[in-house]
């Protein structure tokens, strides 16, 4: 029973410093030292070995200006046996806050001298001297402890205070040092140097690490320089001068494969740089001998061609597709070129009979659940085209029950779910779309709260859904390229359903369609509109993102674009769009993007 006492007591004790601990930090946070003071002198007190509550309480009587409390907390602290040397920091800086520069100097060189005792104090002591930004003495530290035992290494260090001061060359250099020395990885050296990299050629910046590079790669022409070229010129968005130096790689590597080259084709792809994609994926199609990846490039190739066709060179297109079947056959390691083929006799040329019959027939062949899973939700979004809801929801519905934590699944449920939505079974995609709310997937998320709050806000003002259904009808339209139509259903929604809460979703609705067909300037109006009339709505983020797109990518008008990221970034902060138009404006105004 003793024992049973003595944990009882002991969990409570536990539990009662856990819930201290969490007031004098949360307190802290919201600015009220003078209750966080009182928490963390008990915590102090009950804990005297714990840096953090001896720095928590330091910084709590520093923000109240109880500087002398602080001096005899720290005295007292420095009094004690074999005290740690990074106190002598906190009282030099203590005297700083107070104007006292000689004194806080003369701890700070005290500190520094116990670095000649035991070198590996260094780390401690310049990370300290960091966090007060005294960088000058951080560099001391680090350089001090690394003279008197070689085997220390505080480069890493080092490197990120030339960043902060300023000294960019001198980091650039720095960082690729460690590189060559194998003390660091690529991928953390990248991350390092990222935040002082710009998207314009001509940044002071970018100049300088492209002097540095193209120095180090005819000292010594080791791969890594063009590793690192090809990075600066993606971030430079100068995609011809990126694939010469992959070009320059892929022939001096060993039994290389092309996948750095096919990363850089579907980037450029994604750019819409479709000249510089296109020698991309003719490259690889002429040198790969692998037959998967002549493949993907191929169907890149057309995917290509495609963003440009006009309806009468469609048969032309066909051909090729049926030469690589021809080619290729129908098997497993295929089904790339059987789903795009698919799609493309559905959505280019409006005939899924024979695409449903294809991807019917590939599901005869041996393969795994995943792969099944591909199929099926190619084959799903063909039967929906084909106005087929109910066969389609039955492949969407086996992919979500097979794969229910991933992401394919999650793809199914919203499938299920669209597809309810364009069948009027606009209670059952409510029921979907709570579920996918919380989904890992971000876009999914975002997708299935945006469908969510439009079923529920126009069917609680109208029990007979007659908008909503109208504009399930010209998404669907949309949804089988039938732009035009699509774009005419929505005008009698703007005509006969003035007013009502889904006249903002068929302003942008009709917006992203007009903007298909590069009618930029009735898009732009419609944006407008939203922004005037529905400011306070869910979808007035939505507007001024995409005006803020339209004018930075098409009519070429920066700081109208800066005005609308701006907006995002002060007024909608939870929104999915505010991480991407943050990065947008900081790149137009010139400033380091990470």
């Amino acid at each position: 029973m003793k024992f049973l006492g003595f944990f009882a007591f002991l969990f409570f004790s536990i539990s009662v410093c856990a819930q201290e601990d969490f007031l004098a930090k949360q307190y802290f946070a919201d600015g009220d030292f003078e209750k966080a003071v009182v928490f963390y002198e008990k915590l102090a007190k009950q804990n005297p070995r714990r840096t953090d509550y001896l720095q928590g309480l330091i910084a709590c009587y520093q923000q109240l200006e109880r500087y002398t409390d602080a001096e005899a907390y720290l005295l007292e602290q420095l009094n004690q046996r074999n005290p740690h040397p990074t106190l002598l920091i906190e009282m030099g800086y203590n005297y700083s806050l107070q104007d006292m520069p000689e004194k806080s100097e003369e701890y700070y060189d005290r500190a520094l001298a116990f670095i000649e005792e035991n070198p590996n104090y260094g780390y401690a002591l310049g990370y300290q001297f960091q966090k007060y930004t005294l960088l000058d003495r951080a560099v001391a530290a680090y350089k001090k402890a690394m003279k008197l035992n070689p085997t220390l290494d505080y480069n890493y260090q080092l490197a990120r205070i030339y960043g902060e001061q300023g000294d960019i060359e001198r980091m650039y250099t720095a960082y690729l040092e460690l590189l060559v020395n194998n003390k660091t990885s690529k991928s953390n050296i990248l991350r390092s140097i990222d935040d002082f990299i710009t998207s314009d050629p001509e940044d002071v910046n970018n100049q300088t690490l492209r002097t540095i590079l193209l120095q180090k790669a005819q000292k010594n022409p080791d791969i890594i320089w063009n590793e690192l070229l090809s990075w600066l010129f993606v971030k430079q968005r100068q995609f011809g001068s990126a694939f010469r130096q992959e070009k320059a790689i892929y022939k001096r590597m060993e039994g290389s494969n092309t996948g750095r080259l096919e990363n850089l084709g579907t980037t450029v792809l994604e750019e819409k740089e479709y000249e510089v994609a296109k020698e991309v994926f003719e490259y690889i199609k002429d040198e790969s001998a692998d037959p998967i990846v002549q493949l993907n490039a191929e169907l890149h190739l057309i995917e290509i061609i495609l963003e440009e066709v006009e309806k009468n060179q469609l048969d032309a297109i066909q051909k090729r597709y049926e030469a690589l079947i021809e080619q290729y056959g129908y098997q497993t390691q295929t089904l790339q070129l059987q789903v795009a083929y698919s799609n493309f006799l559905t959505f280019q040329k409006d005939e899924p009979g024979p695409a449903i019959e294809l991807l019917k027939n590939s599901l005869e062949l041996p393969m795994n659940e995943r792969s099944k899973a591909y199929i099926k939700l190619a084959l799903g979004d063909i039967l929906v085209y084909d106005r087929r809801f109910n066969e389609a929801l039955i492949y969407f519905s086996q992919v979500q029950d097979k794969l229910k934590n991933d992401v394919m699944g999650q793809d199914a449920r919203y499938k299920v779910a669209e597809t309810s939505f364009y069948k009027g079974d606009f209670d059952w995609a409510l029921t979907q779309l709570k579920v996918l709310r919380g989904s890992t997937s971000q876009l999914i998320a975002n997708d299935a709260m945006q469908l969510s709050l439009l079923i529920s806000d126009n069917s609680l003002e109208d029990s007979t859904q007659t908008a909503l259904k109208k504009y399930a009808r010209a998404d669907f339209l949309a949804y089988q390229n039938k732009t035009d139509e699509a774009i005419q259903d929505l005008n009698d929604i703007l005509e006969n359903h003035k007013g009502e809460k889904i006249e903002d979703e068929a302003l942008l609705k009709q917006a992203q369609l007009l903007e298909s067909q590069k009618k930029y300037e009735a898009a732009e109006f419609n944006y407008q509109k939203i922004i005037e009339f529905y400011g306070n709505g869910i979808l007035a983020d939505d507007a001024y993102f995409a005006l803020g797109e339209l004018y930075r990518t098409v009519l070429d008008e920066p700081e109208k674009a800066k005005t609308h990221y701006e907006r995002i970034i002060y007024d909608y902060q939870d929104s999915y769009y505010f991480p991407q138009a943050r990065k947008n404006f900081r790149m137009l105004r010139g400033d380091a993007v990470n």
